[in-house]
Protein backbone atom coordinates (compact mmCIF):
# COMPACT_ATOMS: atom_id res chain seq x y z
CA UNK A 1 0.00 0.00 0.00
CA UNK A 2 1.19 3.41 -0.87
CA UNK A 3 0.04 5.41 1.81
CA UNK A 4 -2.92 6.65 4.40
CA UNK A 5 -6.15 7.86 3.78
CA UNK A 6 -7.19 10.56 6.67
CA UNK A 7 -10.74 11.28 7.93
CA UNK A 8 -11.11 13.90 5.81
CA UNK A 9 -10.13 12.06 2.70
CA UNK A 10 -6.81 13.34 2.22
CA UNK A 11 -3.88 11.20 0.83
CA UNK A 12 -0.31 10.97 2.42
CA UNK A 13 2.09 8.77 0.23
CA UNK A 14 5.18 6.56 0.96
CA UNK A 15 7.26 6.26 -2.84
CA UNK A 16 5.72 2.57 -4.05
CA UNK A 17 3.41 3.25 -6.40
CA UNK A 18 4.88 5.45 -9.05
CA UNK A 19 1.81 7.72 -9.13
CA UNK A 20 1.62 8.23 -5.63
CA UNK A 21 4.65 9.49 -5.25
CA UNK A 22 5.37 13.18 -4.81
CA UNK A 23 6.93 15.85 -6.74
CA UNK A 24 7.03 19.51 -7.13
CA UNK A 25 5.54 21.33 -9.62
CA UNK A 26 7.71 24.70 -9.22
CA UNK A 27 6.99 26.32 -5.75
CA UNK A 28 3.80 23.95 -5.55
CA UNK A 29 4.32 20.85 -3.58
CA UNK A 30 2.53 17.99 -4.84
CA UNK A 31 2.10 14.76 -2.83
CA UNK A 32 1.25 12.46 -6.14
CA UNK A 33 0.90 12.48 -9.31
CA UNK A 34 -2.53 12.01 -10.58
CA UNK A 35 -4.12 15.52 -11.90
CA UNK A 36 -7.73 16.02 -12.67
CA UNK A 37 -7.70 16.92 -16.14
CA UNK A 38 -9.40 19.79 -17.79
CA UNK A 39 -13.40 18.30 -18.35
CA UNK A 40 -16.00 20.60 -19.75
CA UNK A 41 -19.46 20.08 -17.84
CA UNK A 42 -21.80 22.74 -19.88
CA UNK A 43 -23.44 23.04 -15.69
CA UNK A 44 -22.25 26.79 -15.41
CA UNK A 45 -25.13 28.60 -16.32
CA UNK A 46 -24.98 31.52 -18.79
CA UNK A 47 -21.42 31.40 -18.87
CA UNK A 48 -21.45 32.36 -15.24
CA UNK A 49 -19.52 29.25 -12.40
CA UNK A 50 -22.47 28.07 -10.10
CA UNK A 51 -21.98 26.48 -6.34
CA UNK A 52 -22.46 23.07 -7.57
CA UNK A 53 -19.17 23.34 -8.94
CA UNK A 54 -17.52 23.76 -5.24
CA UNK A 55 -18.75 20.72 -4.35
CA UNK A 56 -17.62 18.96 -7.71
CA UNK A 57 -14.04 20.07 -7.66
CA UNK A 58 -13.71 19.77 -4.18
CA UNK A 59 -14.97 15.98 -4.04
CA UNK A 60 -12.02 15.65 -6.03
CA UNK A 61 -9.43 17.36 -4.16
CA UNK A 62 -7.21 15.76 -1.83
CA UNK A 63 -3.84 17.39 -0.11
CA UNK A 64 -1.58 18.11 -2.55
CA UNK A 65 -3.25 17.17 -5.55
CA UNK A 66 -3.52 19.47 -9.11
CA UNK A 67 -6.68 20.10 -10.31
CA UNK A 68 -7.22 22.09 -13.55
CA UNK A 69 -10.39 23.66 -14.29
CA UNK A 70 -12.82 22.89 -17.14
CA UNK A 71 -12.38 25.24 -20.13
CA UNK A 72 -13.00 28.78 -19.46
CA UNK A 73 -13.48 31.36 -22.21
CA UNK A 74 -11.47 34.61 -22.16
CA UNK A 75 -13.96 36.56 -23.67
CA UNK A 76 -17.84 36.89 -25.22
CA UNK A 77 -16.21 35.70 -28.07
CA UNK A 78 -14.78 32.65 -27.23
CA UNK A 79 -17.73 30.16 -26.83
CA UNK A 80 -18.81 27.54 -28.73
CA UNK A 81 -21.52 25.35 -25.92
CA UNK A 82 -23.86 25.74 -23.80
CA UNK A 83 -23.10 26.60 -20.38
CA UNK A 84 -19.45 26.76 -20.68
CA UNK A 85 -17.69 29.16 -17.80
CA UNK A 86 -15.94 32.75 -18.26
CA UNK A 87 -13.72 34.73 -16.87
CA UNK A 88 -13.71 37.99 -18.10
CA UNK A 89 -16.62 39.63 -16.03
CA UNK A 90 -16.31 40.89 -12.74
CA UNK A 91 -19.53 38.73 -12.00
CA UNK A 92 -17.32 35.65 -13.27
CA UNK A 93 -14.48 36.35 -11.36
CA UNK A 94 -16.38 36.53 -7.71
CA UNK A 95 -18.44 33.30 -8.76
CA UNK A 96 -14.94 31.69 -9.44
CA UNK A 97 -13.79 32.29 -5.74
CA UNK A 98 -15.94 29.97 -3.44
CA UNK A 99 -15.18 27.27 -5.74
CA UNK A 100 -11.25 28.21 -5.63
CA UNK A 101 -11.44 28.24 -1.84
CA UNK A 102 -13.02 24.79 -1.73
CA UNK A 103 -10.49 23.22 -3.75
CA UNK A 104 -8.03 25.63 -1.31
CA UNK A 105 -9.47 24.55 1.83
CA UNK A 106 -9.02 20.84 1.32
CA UNK A 107 -4.95 21.76 0.27
CA UNK A 108 -5.63 21.55 -3.30
CA UNK A 109 -3.50 23.35 -6.24
CA UNK A 110 -6.02 24.63 -8.57
CA UNK A 111 -5.64 25.97 -12.18
CA UNK A 112 -7.92 27.32 -14.67
CA UNK A 113 -7.70 26.50 -18.06
CA UNK A 114 -8.28 29.76 -20.24
CA UNK A 115 -10.05 28.94 -23.48
CA UNK A 116 -11.08 29.98 -26.83
CA UNK A 117 -13.30 28.03 -29.04
CA UNK A 118 -12.07 30.19 -32.22
CA UNK A 119 -14.65 28.53 -35.65
CA UNK A 120 -15.90 26.00 -33.08
CA UNK A 121 -19.08 28.17 -32.70
CA UNK A 122 -22.09 29.27 -34.27
CA UNK A 123 -24.07 32.21 -34.48
CA UNK A 124 -26.15 31.96 -31.40
CA UNK A 125 -23.08 31.96 -28.62
CA UNK A 126 -21.29 35.12 -30.48
CA UNK A 127 -22.68 38.60 -29.38
CA UNK A 128 -24.63 39.87 -31.67
CA UNK A 129 -24.89 36.83 -33.41
CA UNK A 130 -21.76 37.30 -35.38
CA UNK A 131 -19.62 34.89 -37.43
CA UNK A 132 -16.93 33.14 -34.97
CA UNK A 133 -13.53 33.85 -35.26
CA UNK A 134 -10.58 32.02 -36.77
CA UNK A 135 -7.15 31.70 -38.47
CA UNK A 136 -9.56 31.33 -41.39
CA UNK A 137 -12.32 31.47 -43.25
CA UNK A 138 -12.76 27.95 -43.66
CA UNK A 139 -15.75 26.38 -42.35
CA UNK A 140 -15.98 23.02 -40.69
CA UNK A 141 -16.88 19.94 -41.73
CA UNK A 142 -20.36 18.67 -40.01
CA UNK A 143 -21.49 19.70 -36.50
CA UNK A 144 -23.73 22.92 -36.26
CA UNK A 145 -21.24 25.31 -36.86
CA UNK A 146 -21.33 28.65 -38.26
CA UNK A 147 -18.91 30.11 -41.21
CA UNK A 148 -15.80 31.29 -39.24
CA UNK A 149 -14.31 34.80 -40.17
CA UNK A 150 -10.51 35.39 -40.72
CA UNK A 151 -9.07 37.71 -37.85
CA UNK A 152 -7.06 40.60 -39.38
CA UNK A 153 -3.27 40.80 -38.50
CA UNK A 154 -5.21 44.39 -36.91
CA UNK A 155 -7.27 42.54 -34.57
CA UNK A 156 -4.93 39.44 -33.47
CA UNK A 157 -3.40 41.98 -30.32
CA UNK A 158 -6.86 42.31 -29.21
CA UNK A 159 -7.01 38.76 -28.75
CA UNK A 160 -4.09 38.37 -27.06
CA UNK A 161 -4.85 40.88 -24.56
CA UNK A 162 -7.93 39.04 -23.45
CA UNK A 163 -5.63 36.10 -22.74
CA UNK A 164 -3.77 38.47 -20.28
CA UNK A 165 -6.85 39.62 -18.64
CA UNK A 166 -8.36 36.32 -18.56
CA UNK A 167 -5.01 35.46 -16.60
CA UNK A 168 -5.17 38.78 -14.20
CA UNK A 169 -8.65 37.81 -13.49
CA UNK A 170 -8.14 34.03 -12.51
CA UNK A 171 -5.24 35.01 -9.95
CA UNK A 172 -7.86 37.62 -8.57
CA UNK A 173 -10.17 34.44 -8.27
CA UNK A 174 -7.48 32.82 -5.95
CA UNK A 175 -5.94 30.19 -8.88
CA UNK A 176 -2.95 28.93 -8.59
CA UNK A 177 -1.89 29.62 -12.00
CA UNK A 178 -3.08 29.04 -15.65
CA UNK A 179 -3.10 26.92 -18.09
CA UNK A 180 -3.34 28.08 -21.89
CA UNK A 181 -5.76 25.75 -23.75
CA UNK A 182 -3.68 25.36 -27.10
CA UNK A 183 -5.30 22.08 -27.77
CA UNK A 184 -8.31 19.97 -29.44
CA UNK A 185 -8.74 22.25 -32.39
CA UNK A 186 -9.60 25.46 -30.99
CA UNK A 187 -8.58 28.60 -31.59
CA UNK A 188 -4.52 28.41 -30.98
CA UNK A 189 -4.70 25.12 -32.58
CA UNK A 190 -6.75 26.61 -35.80
CA UNK A 191 -3.12 28.59 -35.97
CA UNK A 192 -0.56 26.29 -35.21
CA UNK A 193 -1.80 23.69 -37.47
CA UNK A 194 -1.25 24.03 -41.04
CA UNK A 195 -4.74 22.07 -41.96
CA UNK A 196 -6.87 24.86 -40.57
CA UNK A 197 -4.29 27.57 -41.17
CA UNK A 198 -4.15 28.96 -45.07
CA UNK A 199 -3.26 32.67 -44.10
CA UNK A 200 -0.36 34.29 -46.20
CA UNK A 201 0.45 36.92 -43.26
CA UNK A 202 3.29 36.81 -40.52
CA UNK A 203 0.44 34.51 -38.63
CA UNK A 204 0.46 31.78 -41.43
CA UNK A 205 2.59 29.64 -43.98
CA UNK A 206 6.08 28.98 -42.04
CA UNK A 207 6.12 26.73 -38.51
CA UNK A 208 7.51 29.68 -37.20
CA UNK A 209 4.46 31.90 -38.62
CA UNK A 210 1.57 29.60 -37.55
CA UNK A 211 3.09 29.21 -33.84
CA UNK A 212 3.39 33.46 -33.85
CA UNK A 213 0.06 33.72 -31.94
CA UNK A 214 0.06 31.62 -29.30
CA UNK A 215 3.35 32.14 -28.62
CA UNK A 216 2.61 35.66 -28.39
CA UNK A 217 -0.07 34.68 -25.79
CA UNK A 218 2.29 32.74 -23.35
CA UNK A 219 4.23 35.64 -23.40
CA UNK A 220 1.42 38.22 -22.70
CA UNK A 221 0.29 36.33 -19.50
CA UNK A 222 3.75 35.35 -18.19
CA UNK A 223 4.34 39.26 -18.77
CA UNK A 224 1.28 39.10 -16.48
CA UNK A 225 1.10 36.88 -14.04
CA UNK A 226 4.62 34.98 -14.24
CA UNK A 227 6.28 31.84 -15.58
CA UNK A 228 5.96 30.23 -12.63
CA UNK A 229 1.95 29.57 -12.88
CA UNK A 230 1.48 29.01 -16.51
CA UNK A 231 1.14 26.27 -18.22
CA UNK A 232 -0.32 24.99 -21.88
CA UNK A 233 -2.07 22.23 -23.10
CA UNK A 234 -1.44 21.17 -26.73
CA UNK A 235 -2.43 18.22 -29.01
CA UNK A 236 0.09 18.52 -32.30
CA UNK A 237 -0.76 14.54 -32.94
CA UNK A 238 -4.48 14.43 -33.19
CA UNK A 239 -6.80 16.10 -36.25
CA UNK A 240 -9.42 17.77 -33.62
CA UNK A 241 -12.31 19.73 -35.42
CA UNK A 242 -10.36 19.47 -39.03
CA UNK A 243 -6.40 20.70 -37.24
CA UNK A 244 -4.07 18.22 -38.58
CA UNK A 245 -0.88 19.00 -39.23
CA UNK A 246 1.35 17.46 -41.83
CA UNK A 247 4.62 17.71 -39.51
CA UNK A 248 3.23 17.22 -36.08
CA UNK A 249 6.75 15.99 -34.35
CA UNK A 250 8.21 19.46 -35.71
CA UNK A 251 5.40 21.12 -34.35
CA UNK A 252 5.48 19.40 -30.79
CA UNK A 253 9.34 19.94 -30.75
CA UNK A 254 9.14 23.61 -32.18
CA UNK A 255 6.81 24.70 -29.11
CA UNK A 256 8.81 22.84 -26.85
CA UNK A 257 11.61 24.44 -27.56
CA UNK A 258 9.83 27.56 -27.63
CA UNK A 259 8.47 26.64 -24.09
CA UNK A 260 11.62 26.42 -22.60
CA UNK A 261 12.63 30.02 -24.10
CA UNK A 262 10.29 31.17 -21.50
CA UNK A 263 10.78 28.68 -19.20
CA UNK A 264 7.08 27.92 -18.97
CA UNK A 265 5.94 26.14 -15.83
CA UNK A 266 4.68 23.21 -17.76
CA UNK A 267 3.51 21.81 -20.87
CA UNK A 268 0.47 19.58 -21.01
CA UNK A 269 0.38 16.78 -24.13
CA UNK A 270 -2.62 15.24 -25.58
CA UNK A 271 -1.42 11.51 -26.55
CA UNK A 272 -3.62 10.02 -29.69
CA UNK A 273 -5.96 7.37 -28.05
CA UNK A 274 -3.88 4.07 -26.97
CA UNK A 275 -5.18 1.28 -29.75
CA UNK A 276 -4.70 -2.46 -29.54
CA UNK A 277 -2.21 -4.03 -32.13
CA UNK A 278 -2.60 -7.48 -30.90
CA UNK A 279 -2.87 -7.93 -27.55
CA UNK A 280 -0.51 -4.90 -26.63
CA UNK A 281 -1.72 -1.60 -26.15
CA UNK A 282 0.65 1.13 -28.38
CA UNK A 283 0.27 4.59 -29.25
CA UNK A 284 1.27 5.51 -32.88
CA UNK A 285 3.49 8.17 -31.52
CA UNK A 286 5.91 8.72 -28.95
CA UNK A 287 6.67 11.71 -26.82
CA UNK A 288 10.45 10.83 -25.99
CA UNK A 289 11.33 13.52 -27.88
CA UNK A 290 9.76 16.03 -26.67
CA UNK A 291 10.41 14.36 -22.91
CA UNK A 292 14.04 14.96 -23.74
CA UNK A 293 13.74 18.50 -25.07
CA UNK A 294 11.39 20.47 -22.45
CA UNK A 295 13.26 21.08 -19.35
CA UNK A 296 10.44 21.19 -17.01
CA UNK A 297 7.37 19.49 -16.28
CA UNK A 298 5.69 17.51 -18.59
CA UNK A 299 2.24 16.46 -17.94
CA UNK A 300 0.39 13.88 -19.99
CA UNK A 301 -3.27 12.88 -21.12
CA UNK A 302 -4.79 10.08 -23.43
CA UNK A 303 -7.02 7.77 -21.83
CA UNK A 304 -4.10 6.53 -19.28
CA UNK A 305 -5.42 3.80 -16.71
CA UNK A 306 -3.28 2.72 -13.59
CA UNK A 307 -1.24 0.70 -14.81
CA UNK A 308 -0.29 2.87 -18.07
CA UNK A 309 -0.20 6.06 -15.63
CA UNK A 310 2.54 4.37 -13.26
CA UNK A 311 4.76 2.75 -16.25
CA UNK A 312 4.59 6.40 -17.61
CA UNK A 313 5.85 7.75 -14.25
CA UNK A 314 8.24 4.62 -13.71
CA UNK A 315 9.63 4.78 -16.86
CA UNK A 316 10.06 8.76 -16.71
CA UNK A 317 7.58 9.13 -19.78
CA UNK A 318 5.84 11.87 -18.11
CA UNK A 319 6.21 13.72 -14.61
CA UNK A 320 2.24 13.76 -13.92
CA UNK A 321 -0.20 12.16 -15.08
CA UNK A 322 -4.29 13.35 -15.96
CA UNK A 323 -6.77 11.88 -16.00
CA UNK A 324 -10.52 12.80 -17.37
CA UNK A 325 -13.33 10.60 -17.68
CA UNK A 326 -11.96 8.04 -14.42
CA UNK A 327 -11.58 11.11 -12.50
CA UNK A 328 -15.04 12.39 -13.54
CA UNK A 329 -16.66 9.06 -12.23
CA UNK A 330 -14.51 8.25 -9.56
CA UNK A 331 -13.88 11.66 -7.39
CA UNK A 332 -11.67 9.59 -4.51
CA UNK A 333 -9.81 7.96 -7.71
CA UNK A 334 -6.56 8.79 -6.28
CA UNK A 335 -7.58 6.65 -3.11
CA UNK A 336 -9.05 3.74 -5.20
CA UNK A 337 -5.58 3.88 -7.47
CA UNK A 338 -3.46 3.06 -3.88
CA UNK A 339 -5.97 0.15 -3.35
CA UNK A 340 -6.29 -0.75 -6.49
CA UNK A 341 -9.89 -0.88 -6.18
CA UNK A 342 -12.81 -1.70 -8.05
CA UNK A 343 -13.59 1.92 -10.26
CA UNK A 344 -16.72 3.42 -11.05
CA UNK A 345 -18.34 3.47 -14.33
CA UNK A 346 -18.45 6.78 -16.38
CA UNK A 347 -21.99 7.71 -18.10
CA UNK A 348 -21.53 9.05 -20.93
CA UNK A 349 -25.18 11.03 -21.25
CA UNK A 350 -24.72 12.85 -18.32
CA UNK A 351 -21.14 14.52 -19.58
CA UNK A 352 -23.19 18.07 -20.51
CA UNK A 353 -26.61 17.82 -19.04
CA UNK A 354 -27.17 20.78 -17.03
CA UNK A 355 -28.42 18.69 -13.93
CA UNK A 356 -26.22 19.90 -11.05
CA UNK A 357 -26.17 16.94 -9.39
CA UNK A 358 -26.75 13.86 -11.58
CA UNK A 359 -23.69 12.43 -13.37
CA UNK A 360 -21.60 15.36 -11.50
CA UNK A 361 -21.69 14.97 -7.77
CA UNK A 362 -24.00 11.99 -7.13
CA UNK A 363 -20.47 9.65 -8.02
CA UNK A 364 -20.53 7.50 -5.49
CA UNK A 365 -16.80 7.06 -2.71
CA UNK A 366 -15.46 3.97 -1.29
CA UNK A 367 -16.81 3.18 2.17
CA UNK A 368 -14.56 5.10 4.25
CA UNK A 369 -14.93 2.03 6.79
Amino acid sequence: MAGNINGDGNISTTPTIPLLTPYNLGKFNLSHRIVLAPLTRSRSYGNVPQPHAAVYYSQRTTAGGLLISEATGVSSTAHGYRDTPGIWSKEQVEAWKPIVEAVHHKGGTFFCQIWHCGRVSSYKYQPNGQAPISSTDKGLDGGDWSPSRRLTTDEIPTIVNDFRLAARNAIEAGFDGVEIHGANGYLLDQFMKDQANNRTDKYGGTLENRCRFPLEIIEAVINEIGADKVGIRLSPFADYFNTRDSNPNALALYMANAANKHNILYLHLIEPRMIKIGEKRESPYNLLPVRKTFKNTLIVAGGYDRSEGNKAIDEDHADLVAFGRLFLANPDLPRRFELDASLNKYDRRSFYIQDPVVGYTDYPFLDKD
